[in-house]
């Protein structure tokens, strides 16, 4: 509330100029962010975005994907990983994902590759890292860029490492219901001061400021306004402080939740890999029908009966069968019906965009996968016991279930 009562004070809102200036890079509340953001996850560059997509967008238009290129992207994810590179007339290819992380791996990604393979984009999906190591060891000697989605996992490390600076573009996501938030708005981080260049030229109206940049080898490139706002920045430098703490309180009531779960037929909560850490944007639980009596749908219907949503969300469940569709699956890729695209002379391949190409994350939707939200920061040790006795609950009265099915 401070923050946002200085820079009202102030009376500057935004300082961004879409030409060749000074504050071409935008007001001190935005640098001010940038820098803390890219001290605390030790990363060369950070760039504020106005939102993830955003971010995304500029990510792959830095790496200079185009009309006639693929991508290879996720099934299993929110729209914009996978539309990312569409916005320039390139071809998603979805590799499946790993049925322990949810994320695509370089076992997935291989049988996906082409020569018109141009990037990968590997989304950090849930809060868990992805096996970064291999993807890069497949997509370094090849020349193919990597971007990381972590929209979800602010804070996860890999090996050590922080997401975000392990391929050649990061991308974190600060929408209203991420582990923090300015309401809306993104960061795009990368250790590579190229890309960093041209991910700020594209942030801020490209084709405009080159010429008097002086820097006619990027006239390539078209700009958008994806800027931030000073508000949301000095907001974003207060939230970021507050992220580990954030972080640590979702792990520890995973792991709460998780062992007492664990007990129970039929269920098996994801816990973090010892080697990584996971910070579980929500929480998975593989689910097997078989062994508990009833359906997925059953069981989880029946959790949302015994157990609230929260506050400010009480329309929205805190669990769910499944995650999102398969995004190939969505009309835009059945029908295939974008010009530059899928209809571009430029573009010469095959998609596999048919029931079955990615069997494992199908499986995961449609049949094994649980998420849910109740390990949110906030929830007190007697929530994390109302969560299990909703649990137990349920699982003892799989009979009544059936009965009432």
């Amino acid at each position: 509330m401070r923050a946002v009562q200085r820079v009202m004070e102030s009376g500057n809102l935004s300082q961004y100029l879409g030409a060749w200036h000074p504050d071409f890079m935008g007001g001190a509340e935005v640098r001010r962010f940038e820098e803390s953001w890219a001290e605390h996850f030790g990363i060369a560059h950070a760039l504020a975005v106005n939102s993830a997509t955003s971010g995304l967008y500029a990510a792959v238009g830095a790496c200079g994907v185009g009309t006639g290129d693929e991508v290879i992207v996720s099934p299993y994810t929110m729209s914009a990983s996978a539309i990312a590179p569409v916005v320039y007339g390139a071809v998603p290819v979805f590799a499946d994902i790993d049925p322990e992380s949810f994320c695509i791996s370089a076992a997935t990604i291989a049988p996906r590759l082409t020569p018109k393979t141009k990037a990968i984009i590997v989304v950090h999906i849930f809060g868990g890292p992805a096996d970064m190591d291999a993807i890069m060891a497949l997509a370094r000697p090849r020349g193919i860029r990597v971007i990381e989605d972590c929209a979800q996992a602010p804070g996860a490390l890999y090996a050590g490492r922080s997401v975000g600076s392990l391929g050649d573009l990061g991308v974190f996501s600060l929408n209203y219901h991420k582990h923090i938030h300015t309401g809306e708005g993104g960061v795009v981080t990368t250790n590579d001061a190229e890309l960093a260049e041209r991910v700020a030229l594209i942030r801020n109206h490209a084709e405009a400021v080159v010429g008097a940049k002086g820097r006619e080898d990027l006239a390539d490139l078209i700009g958008f306004n994806y800027r931030l706002t000073e508000l949301q920045a000095a907001i974003g430098t207060e939230q970021l402080k507050k992220l580990s703490g954030l972080v640590e309180e979702r792990i520890k009531n995973v792991e709460f939740l998780a062992s007492r779960l664990a007990g129970l037929p039929g269920l098996r909560p994801v816990v973090s890999d010892p080697s990584h850490k996971h910070v579980f944007y929500v929480h998975p639980i593989h689910f097997d029908a078989a062994a508990v009596g009833v359906s997925r749908e059953q069981f989880v219907e029946a959790i949302k009966k015994e157990l609230p949503s929260s506050h400010l969300r009480e329309g929205v469940p805190l669990i769910g069968a499944g995650y999102v569709k398969p995004l190939y699956l969505q009309p835009f890729y059945q029908k295939r019906t974008h010009v530059a695209a899928f209809n571009s002379p430029k573009y010469t391949g095959q998609v596999d965009y048919t029931v079955g190409s990615c069997p494992v994350v199908e499986r995961m939707h449609y049949e094994e996968l649980i998420t849910h939200e109740f390990m949110r920061p906030g929830m007190t040790q007697s929530d994390l016991e109302d969560v299990i006795r909703g649990f137990e609950k349920v699982s003892q009265n799989i009979k009544e279930i059936t009965e009432g099915a």
